[in-house]
């Protein structure tokens, strides 16, 4: 039977390696370290006029159902009006979004009418805090990995 020990000494614990020569590895404490991969979704509940003319407030709702904050979640989302075309390009912040929570966040969209919008595109993530990520760490694919989209709203959000 092979040992769980490399001949280094080290031991894999749930994809996460630890020194086992002071004594046995937690399984808990390794597995605390690990990224959360847990799904969020991100959902364009509805779409409302502001005032007459004004533009369009849009509804998101962001479930992290994982055990780690999302501290900073910038994202790069991109409009396209009726016909397909590229109406504007913005960066949202929405973080923070703590464990085990759902939240909503509103953002105004001055001077564009709510049935101008025929879809919005999750381009990109901008920045990502999750967790213990060390700051400045690069977790931008990982968040954008890990983030489903959904929409009730007339314009669909896609990625």
């Amino acid at each position: 039977m092979r040992s769980a020990f490399s001949p280094a000494g080290w031991l894999a614990v749930g994809g996460v390696l630890c020194l086992g020569l002071l004594g046995p590895c937690s399984g808990a404490a390794a597995a605390a370290s690990a990224p959360d991969e847990t799904p969020i979704s991100l959902e364009l509940n509805k779409l409302a006029p502001i005032a007459e003319g004004a533009g369009c407030r849009a509804y998101f709702v962001i479930s992290n159902p994982g055990a780690q904050a999302m501290s900073d979640l910038d994202l790069d989302l991109v409009l396209f009006n009726a016909e397909g075309i590229i109406a504007r390009r913005m960066a949202v912040q929405f973080g923070p979004v703590p464990a085990q929570k759902t939240v909503v966040r509103l953002f105004d969209l001055a001077g564009t009418p709510c049935d101008s919008i025929g879809h919005i595109l999750l381009n990109d993530v901008l920045s990502c805090q999750a967790g213990a990520t060390a700051p400045g760490g690069d977790s931008r694919a990982a968040c954008l990995a890990r983030i489903t989209v959904s929409s009730l709203a007339k314009a669909k959000l896609t990625r």
